[in-house]
């Protein structure tokens, strides 16, 4: 399976420059149908509390965005959201749209960032979500969740091969997101994605580095600090072969 990770300098608070933004960053990539194609957390908006500004109903503009690129690459599209609750809040989610329009997963942050506000600004959700995607079982996941390898545990019991998270991670705190990310991939015997923003906002400065880590914490692709997009393949073979010959998640009765 073909990944593109779109690492964006999101403008803050505005929508309608961020989809132009990632679509010419996406043009470029020029996706393979079958591709996998991923933008980071609140990339149409940066990480704002700003719930007037933020927060769309479902199937609002940046919904809908996603679908557009879905359907022109024919391929599955992975981007950040802030969804609209009835009280007022919102939920910081990682939709997961197919070629057809089909929402193949609707994952709400199980862990909001505390120190950046959102907890009183966003609803924490309680479950994971898997679909699958070109014979490999995913798992989108949530920036502050990498923190939290319970969540990753849960994903992989209910199957998950490949786990993603999109971010918003910031630049002090950045070997803390490598180590993790490579951590995730060792002790879970998965494909790990980390899909970051660069550039900065108000509150944060984000130096990317977006990578893709294989099921042995072998990283195999890096963003670097750019804005730029990268790409890379994942096997199927690999990871269940991996889980195979080494059986930790069976021993620790994951599997």
């Amino acid at each position: 399976m073909n990944v593109h990770l779109i690492q964006i300098d999101s403008i803050w608070e505005d929508r309608p420059a961020n989809h132009a933004k990632a679509r010419k960053l996406i043009a470029e990539a020029n996706p393979q149908p079958g591709s996998l194609i991923i933008l980071p957390e609140t990339f149409s908006t940066g990480f704002s509390m700003n719930l007037p500004i933020t927060a769309e109903p479902e199937g609002g503009p940046t919904e809908q965005f996603l679908r557009e690129i879905a359907a022109e690459y024919q391929s599955c599209v992975i981007g950040g959201v802030v969804t609209q609750t009835s009280d007022g809040l919102g939920m910081n989610q990682s939709l997961a749209i197919a070629p057809d329009g089909t929402l193949l997963a609707r994952y709400t942050k199980n862990h909001p960032f505390s120190m950046g506000g959102e907890c009183e600004a966003h609803v924490a959700g309680t479950s994971v979500s898997i679909f699958e995607w070109q014979g490999l079982r995913i798992a989108p996941l949530i920036c502050y969740d990498l923190r939290f390898p319970e969540l990753a545990r849960s994903a992989v019991r209910a199957g998950a091969e490949v786990l993603i998270y999109i971010a918003a991670w910031p630049v002090k705190r950045i070997q803390h997101w490598i180590t993790l990310l490579q951590a995730r991939a060792i002790e879970n015997l998965a494909y790990v994605i980390g899909v970051n923003r660069c550039g900065a906002d108000p509150q944060f400065t984000y130096t990317g580095r977006s990578l893709v880590v294989d099921p042995h914490g072998i990283i195999i692709a890096d963003a670097a600090e750019q804005e730029r997009i990268i790409s890379a393949q994942l096997d199927p073979v690999i990871v269940r072969n991996w889980r195979s010959q080494f059986p930790a998640l069976k021993d620790a009765g994951l599997i």
